[in-house]
């Protein structure tokens, strides 16, 4: 909920972020109607600070998602992919089209999805809802918090299984390979 005081907790790390403030820039040059950047990397910017990490967790990859149910094309996720490396090539970037999610998702995943709908109804399918969070930087410079089921776990440092598109099976492989408790020891993991 803008205004909300954990939204305003998340804009002021986001703001006060060296790296995140020009990854922001840098996505929002891409002109895109409808993105954000979130998952992992808003997860570990909160706990690192909640840690008080002074070095960011290392992030395998930047996901900047996005919304364009007219160009579902893998192609066009790579020349965005591109585009951003080239301006900044030390972000692990990976661009995302949420609307052509269900066209790949089985053969990653083993089971179909529908199609999403929307950019909020993609963030809200994400695996825990401490990860379930998008910030977008809109051109007023002002930003645009997308946290459907709300920010408590990301600031309370719980990891929860998000049953919208999330087995348990694979929750269980990302909690073994997230290693979450050993990143940040005040993390509270809720089993399957």
């Amino acid at each position: 909920m803008p205004g909300s005081p954990l939204n305003v907790r998340l804009e002021r790390l986001v703001r006060a972020s060296p790296w995140l403030m020009p990854v922001l820039r840098a996505a929002r040059a891409l002109d895109l109607a409808d993105w954000c950047i979130g998952a992992g990397a808003l997860r570990n910017l909160v706990w690192d600070a909640l840690h008080g990490h002074t070095i960011p967790s290392c992030l395998p990859d930047l996901d900047l998602v996005y919304f364009d149910a007219a160009d579902l094309s893998t192609a066009r996720d790579a020349a965005l992919q591109a585009s951003l490396a080239a301006s900044h090539p030390d972000i692990p970037w990976e661009v995302t089209n949420q609307a052509a999610v269900h066209l790949w998702f089985a053969d990653h995943f083993g089971y179909q999805v529908p199609p999403l709908l929307s950019l909020e109804e993609a963030v809200a399918s994400w695996p825990e809802y401490a990860t379930a969070v998008g910030v977008a930087l809109n051109a007023d410079d002002s930003l645009r918090v997308i946290a459907p089921h709300g920010l408590g776990d990301l600031f309370e440092m719980v990891v929860r299984r998000n049953p919208a598109r999330v087995s348990v099976e694979t929750y269980r492989q990302r909690l073994a390979q997230k290693r979450y408790a050993e990143r940040w020891p005040r993390v509270t993991v809720v089993g399957e």
